[in-house]
């Protein structure tokens, strides 16, 4: 299998594959000597569009070096699978749509045309087909964080036929009821600002202690009167969801798969109803 050459003056021996490692690394040297020339020769004919095919030199180097003798260390070999016996492939470049997801509303319908609810988490899952409306949910918000989204908007001169907004849920905790009151009329002043109509959609009755179902039945009932007061829609989502526990997920907050198909309902009628 090895045939075994013996030099003078010197134990040792040279294998066949020793000796045509040498020569495939002498042989890949000198095409590395010739692609640098090509390189430097494209970079001075570069003005007459001279375009150096790079990639097809590089597949050369492949294939000059025979596929069962790529030694991996000097002792050691592999085999490696032949390319040139895989189908070729096509590459084909493909657009890549960026898109950030932070931008308030950036990809929207035409302003004027659709509605937007804006609220907490309680509106995480409504959906409103007709009329055409956007909605964003904003987790763990109180009347500040939506006034703060809305002055976003507004800055960006953005309008919208109506604007549902439903808070209050995280105020109540605060226990500053005169301040949550202050707080939603400002957003309501605000969103009056974006849109003709502006609609306030009312709490709904939650699963946790006396007192804070005792806070939100009272936001439910001065909101029942003062919006009527000031122009502003009301929807009393308090009398829809009483009395109905499976219209709540476990943890006695946030709406079930059926409770956010009624608040969407509600929603929805609404909007038809200023339409």
């Amino acid at each position: 299998m090895f045939s075994i050459a013996f030099s003078v003056g010197n134990i040792g021996f040279i294998c066949d594959k020793c000796k045509e490692t040498v020569r495939l690394t002498e042989k890949i040297s000198e095409l590395e000597t010739r692609i640098q020339t090509l390189i430097e020769d494209s970079k001075s004919a570069r003005a007459s569009d001279t375009i150096l095919d790079v990639p097809s030199i590089v597949n050369s180097l492949h294939d000059a070096v025979p596929a069962e003798l790529v030694p991996a260390q000097p002792g050691k070999w592999v085999t490696v699978r032949d390319r040139s016996s895989r189908g070729s492939k096509k590459h084909s470049s493909v657009p890549i749509t960026i898109t950030n997801r932070f931008a308030p509303l950036s990809e929207t319908p035409t302003e004027n045309d659709c509605a937007l609810v804006i609220g907490d988490s309680i509106t995480r899952n409504v959906k409103i087909e007709t009329p055409t409306t956007i909605v964003t949910c904003l987790p763990g918000a109180r009347a500040p964080d939506i006034k703060a989204n809305l002055k976003v908007l507004a800055n960006a001169n953005r309008k919208f036929s109506k604007i549902i907004i439903h808070v209050g849920t995280n105020d109540v905790r605060l226990r500053q009821s005169e301040i949550t009151k202050i707080n939603i009329k400002e957003v309501c002043e605000l969103a009056s600002t974006m849109s003709g109509t502006v609609i306030c959609s009312g709490p709904i009755p939650v699963r946790r202690s006396d007192e804070i179902v005792s806070r939100l039945c009272s936001l439910n009932g001065w909101l029942s009167k003062w919006c009527p007061q000031h122009n502003i829609e009301f929807i009393d989502n308090w009398k829809s969801f009483l009395g109905k526990p499976d219209l709540l997920k476990r943890d006695g907050i946030h709406p079930s798969w059926d409770g956010a198909a009624l608040l969407s309902s509600n929603m929805a009628h609404s909007l038809r109803a200023q339409t």
